[in-house]
């Protein structure tokens, strides 16, 4: 087994190298002075399993253009098979098209991985399952829920009577209700409408919250109103607290000054996207691990066993 790192998260790349023991095959990956990508295998990796890991967030295009090549490398090397491990898939949002002479581009994205040279993906959370479908080769599609679920526990003990999970829009729904599932408390739904691009609107509040603590479950926080405004619903409706857990911190523009200025007691993210140094210092944001998740599964493909293990 090989494992090779882009440059999108190298700090989650050397947790499951260090979780796995075993490091990082020496690559070289550069840009030219007009920017293009160029990628040297240092290592021979004729014949090996080889594991590429590299998250396509922002700098979405330039991580994508880095994965590509990266497999276009591995292929070319005569590696046996190459699995791309990427912790957070881009362009997963737009997954059909939403209105006329428009594209699906995450589609197209498992097109240009496949055709790359991926003989294999690995994932975390796809904002809709049926990406899956998208692409012709295997696809893991693991669930952060695992690792939400223990920190859930560990923060709010067994508290089930007080603590309701909430889905922040009605297709997060089957997301949260697996979660509420887990620890064994209600659930509840924010009615949102959404007048335009970027811009949220909460209009009512399905459940009972009054004096419980609230856990917002998403996959995906980008700008952040979403979960700021349902967050103001809930705490409008007499929540006791609101702490949101999200997969992908998405995080652009001004979202973390946003959530500084919430309702929000904290939002927690898992570490698929590398946190900015804006991130860091903020204390209303903390990141959580899936290093060990992936390496599991990793661990798991190499050898040929279950990765529905996992899931659990």
């Amino acid at each position: 087994m090989k494992l090779i790192a882009g440059n999108s998260n190298r700090p989650l790349a050397d947790a499951i190298s260090s979780y796995l023991g075993t490091p990082l095959t020496k690559a070289s990956i550069r840009r030219f002075a007009d920017m293009e990508v160029f990628v040297e295998i240092e290592e021979n990796i004729r014949g090996e399993d080889v594991f590429v890991i590299q998250s396509t967030s922002f700098p979405a295009n330039d991580n994508l253009m880095e994965l590509l090549v990266l497999l276009d490398a591995l292929k070319r090397a005569s590696a046996r098979r190459v699995t791309a491990v990427v912790p957070y898939y881009g362009y997963s949002r737009q997954d059909r098209k939403t209105g006329p002479r428009t594209p699906i581009s995450a589609k197209l994205v498992a097109n240009l991985i496949t055709v790359a040279g991926a003989n294999r993906m690995c994932t975390i959370d796809l904002h809709a399952g049926q990406i899956q479908g998208f692409f012709d080769i295997p696809t893991d599609n693991l669930y952060a829920s695992p690792v939400i679920v223990r920190d859930i526990e560990s923060k709010f003990g067994r508290r089930n009577g007080d603590l309701v999970v909430v889905s922040p829009d009605v297709g997060g729904v089957v997301r949260a209700r697996a979660i509420a599932s887990r620890i064994g408390c209600d659930l509840a739904i924010i009615d949102k409408r959404r007048p335009r691009a970027g811009v949220s609107e909460v209009m009512n509040v399905i459940g009972e919250v009054e004096g419980r603590s609230c856990i917002l479950i998403d996959d995906i926080v980008d700008s952040g109103g979403t979960l700021c405004n349902a967050a103001e619903a809930l705490i409008g409706k007499g929540a006791r607290s609101v702490t949101a857990y999200c997969t992908h911190g998405v995080l652009s523009g001004g979202a973390v000054a946003r959530i500084e200025g919430s309702r929000l007691d904290e939002m927690v993210i898992t570490d698929s996207i590398q946190a900015t140094e804006t991130q860091k210092v903020s204390k209303r944001l903390r990141q959580l691990t899936v290093a060990p998740l992936l390496s599991e599964a990793i661990l798991s493909i190499s050898t040929e066993k279950s990765v529905s293990r996992l899931f659990n």
